[in-house]
């Protein structure tokens, strides 16, 4: 399909065109995973896995999830005083 007629397609909003893309090679920017190792005191990684099994999630998604929340929240703040 020529970009001409898949811009019309899309324009249109009355064509899917889920079915003209190839979604076998997408993805997502900065979601590249990379490995890291933390130590931490071992009342922390209690505290972790208390928290974790509370919310029914793995220790290694408490951590993720706390880390992104945090960053996130960094960000906003950071917005608000520009």
């Amino acid at each position: 399909m020529k970009a001409k007629d898949f811009d019309e397609k899309f324009d249109d909003n009355k064509q899917d065109i889920i079915d003209d893309l190839d979604l076998s090679t997408i993805k997502r920017p900065n979601q590249k995973q990379q490995r890291i190792n933390v130590d931490f005191p071992s009342w922390v990684i209690d505290s972790l896995d208390r928290e974790a099994g509370r919310i029914g999630v793995t220790r290694q998604s408490i951590i993720k999830l706390w880390l992104v929340e945090r960053l996130e929240e960094r960000a906003a703040n950071r917005c608000k005083l520009v």
